[in-house]
């Protein structure tokens, strides 16, 4: 029978000490680890693997969510992940969020070299210029996962991939697709062409209109699509690398889209052409 009586009581154990600096990238980066929150993505963690280890090194669960989450619990122990009990109060100190779940995972960093991306030959990438926005580049990597993207990219101009609020907009995406960080765009884009990706810049002022591009058939092969900051977007000397600058089309009358939704957009209409005239798979087939 599982223990129902908390281990860690005490925000200030050393234990969730060490846990609470994570929150922080400095630490982050000195210890090569990170936080993900709730049951999404502990389990999600759980199930990944870093090499020959689990990703998932620590699991502090409230004894509610470990009643609620058995599976998750078990999964965890069986990544070999040290699993501790806390009160309500240690898994708030631990946690970032105004709401915890009850579940806070302890993670080794997991990105991917740039090498090894450019390896794989990938179809179909995003790439996140001067993205400084946590959760807007978490949102953007939730949206290549579904669109069936194989890698995703941060330049070095943009945010933590393992800042709390990255992690938790991601929604256990972080998990599932090669994330190459701190890449100079240059060089990303360099690589990538060297690899027969072609590069297309999101742009709301851009020349060519994803309609025209979708019609011309021009979109079927490898493609990288190149994301900038929601706010002032992309500088001229990262759209002058691209082989296209394209704007998505404002049929009505909005100002404009936001990132994360131009971005769904794009990759989506990437995806579709990659995949002819079949379409994709939906996730509700069997």
């Amino acid at each position: 029978m599982p223990p129902t009586t908390p281990e860690l009581i005490s925000p200030r154990s050393a234990r969730v000490t060490a846990a609470r600096r994570l929150a922080k990238r400095n630490f982050r980066g000195k210890e090569r680890l990170f936080l993900a929150e709730g049951p999404q993505a502990v389990r999600e963690a759980a199930a990944h693997r870093s090499g020959s280890s689990g990703t998932l090194t620590e699991l502090f669960a409230t004894v509610e969510a470990a009643e609620r989450y058995p599976d998750i619990i078990g999964e965890a122990r069986a990544a070999g992940a040290r699993v501790h009990l806390a009160t309500d109060d240690v898994i708030a100190d631990i946690s970032t969020t105004v709401t915890p779940q009850g579940l806070v995972g302890i993670c080794r960093f997991l990105d991917t070299p740039f090498e090894d991306v450019l390896r794989a030959r990938p179809k179909l990438v995003a790439v996140l210029a001067h993205v400084r926005d946590p959760g807007n580049a978490g949102t953007v990597l939730r949206c290549a996962d579904a669109a069936g993207a194989e890698a995703v990219v941060l330049t070095d101009a943009s945010v933590d991939l393992y800042n709390p609020k990255t992690v938790r907009a991601s929604v256990g995406s972080l998990f599932h697709l090669p994330v190459a960080v701190g890449v100079p765009v240059e060089q990303a884009v360099a690589g990538l062409k060297d690899a027969g990706v072609r590069i297309l810049a999101a742009d709301g002022a851009g020349m060519d209109d994803l309609d025209d591009e979708l019609d011309k058939g021009t979109m079927g092969g490898p493609t990288a699509w190149v994301f900038g900051n929601e706010a002032w977007g992309l500088p001229e000397e990262t759209r002058a690398l691209a082989d296209a600058v394209v704007r998505v089309p404002i049929h009505g009358k909005a100002e404009s889209l936001n990132l994360a939704t131009a971005a769904a957009v794009c990759l989506y209409a990437s995806a579709r052409a990659q995949r002819g005239s079949g379409g994709c798979r939906s996730v509700t087939e069997s």
